[in-house]
């Protein structure tokens, strides 16, 4: 597959078919998007928000979840904020996700029949990673976007007059609904 997609590749910079996504590197609407992975978001997420190539940053992680303040996905918005001049972030999960329900115990057995040794599991453990968190899925998708969206608004680097606001997709329908805080 890899080999016929650079074969499509060749002839895409061939017929320059590039010129039609040429863009600076700075978003045109300064709002950076955290959302999944999930393949059905790839075209439904732009078509459904009216974005186009060069609109906004696109950080996409399995579950539109942000597992540490310190992860890639958490980096990766300080660089479009103070670099990219992004001053609003969108965090959008979306429903059907994968991660919902998403077992640690299970996928450290597929780790295992794929040909992780116990041994190499266990070191993990040993180096102070609790694989058992950090593999775990949520149970509830809105409840894990806003729990993203609160580490990302109260990150110690991150200025308070960014907005930073949570949704959830339909993948059916790609109706965006946001998630609203309850009151304390």
């Amino acid at each position: 597959m890899i080999k016929q997609m650079l074969t499509y590749n060749e002839k895409f910079v061939e017929e320059k078919k590039y010129e039609a996504f040429q863009t600076s590197k700075y978003p045109d609407k300064k709002i950076a998007i955290v959302t999944c992975m999930d393949t059905r978001l790839c075209g439904l997420l732009p078509a459904a928000l009216g974005i186009k190539n060069g609109d906004v940053k696109m950080i996409k992680v399995a579950g539109a979840i942000i597992t540490s303040p310190f992860d890639a996905a958490m980096r990766s918005l300080l660089i479009a904020v103070y670099e990219l001049h992004v001053n609003e972030i969108m965090i959008i999960g979306h429903t059907g996700c994968g991660v919902q329900g998403m077992n640690a115990k299970e996928m450290l057995e597929l780790m295992h029949m794929k040909g992780i040794s116990k041994e190499r599991i266990n070191l993990m453990r040993h180096c102070g990673i609790n694989l058992d968190n950090w593999l775990h899925g949520f149970d509830d998708g809105s409840k894990a976007i806003m729990e993203t969206v609160d580490m990302v608004k109260n990150h110690p680097l991150l200025p308070k007059n960014i907005t930073v606001r949570g949704y959830i997709i339909e993948t059916e329908t790609g109706k965006l609904n946001e998630i609203i805080e309850p009151n304390p």
